[in-house]
């Protein structure tokens, strides 16, 4: 079991005043198999006129704030405390064609509420539209019989392999198949061309927003604020749960990856959203970092 703390900054600064400011943030994290939010804050400078939380209909904490006073820079700090402990996966899972098959089963007499709830997560959407020719390259992985977890690492670690990690390449809005022609992206773009294949298929699959622990080299100092936000993958196994695999890194998740939201795609957990009037052009300069405090 580890303990980690986070602070995630994000510093808005605009050309000319602002004179209202209203937003959204998911920036407060939420409890997550294997995971325990043991504090969560967020304040906002200058001081917000209004201030309210929520769960969405994800179970995600949002934070609905508005700002009246003229402003030309606006700060949003979250600070967290994370429990963190990691089970493996299951030796063994069922063919995925079979978790097809069960998703697909009538909603009469369901007794697995999840296993409904799980559903949705089947569906296209706005960033993981069903892509033919992402379906073609997840299905590579997804021969038919093949288990389940087996062949989500199996993908994973063909991301991992295949493309190339370049920031600033792309755009939230790329197309997936002009990610799939280029071989490169963030990892918002690997999580959306996987759950475009997977959703393809008929499996249900979400996104997941959260951090990554980094470490640093041999004999180097950890860099504050070096650290990002990630972004994975989560598979469903009716009756057994949800699974994350990080198609990024190329792997199934370890005890450094650190849930904040999950949602359909990236639209459905941004960290920051909003409508402003006045300011003009605005920069957005955004510093995470994670730190382990203690193993038990």
């Amino acid at each position: 079991m580890s303990r980690f703390r986070i602070e995630h900054l994000n510093t808005y600064r605009y050309a000319h005043r602002v004179g209202l400011n209203y937003g959204e943030a998911r920036l407060l994290p939420r409890a997550a198999a294997g995971q325990r939010v043991l504090e969560r804050t967020l304040v906002m400078n200058p001081f917000v006129d209004d201030y309210r939380e929520r769960d969405d209909a994800f179970g995600n904490r949002v934070v609905w704030f508005n700002l009246r006073q003229p402003h030309q820079s606006l700060s949003v700090t979250a600070c967290s405390l994370i429990e963190r402990t990691l089970a493996p996966l299951p030796a063994t899972s069922p063919a995925w064609n079979a978790v097809v098959e069960t998703l697909r089963q009538p909603l009469h007499g369901e007794t697995d509420p999840e296993c409904v709830a799980a559903r949705e997560f089947c569906l296209p959407s706005p960033h993981a539209p069903f892509e033919p020719a992402a379906v073609e390259y997840v299905r590579i992985s997804f021969t038919p019989g093949r288990p389940l977890l087996a062949a989500a690492a199996d993908l994973a670690a063909r991301i991992h392999a295949e493309f190339a990690y370049r920031p600033n390449a792309t755009e939230i809005d790329t197309p997936i198949a002009e990610v799939l022609a280029e071989r490169h992206g963030v990892c918002q773009d690997f999580a959306h061309l996987v759950l475009s294949g997977l959703r393809g298929l008929g499996l249900a699959a979400r996104y997941v927003s959260g951090y990554l622990e980094t470490t640093p080299a041999p004999g180097a100092p950890i860099l504050l604020g070096a650290d990002a936000s990630h972004a994975w993958i989560s598979l469903f196994l009716p009756n057994h749960g949800w699974f994350d695999f990080d198609p990024t890194n190329g792997a199934a998740i370890g005890e450094g990856h650190l849930t904040l939201a999950w949602g359909r795609d990236y639209a459905d957990v941004a960290p920051l959203k909003g409508v402003v009037y006045g300011g003009g052009a605005h920069s957005l300069d955004v510093g995470v970092t994670v730190t382990r405090m203690c193993e038990n």
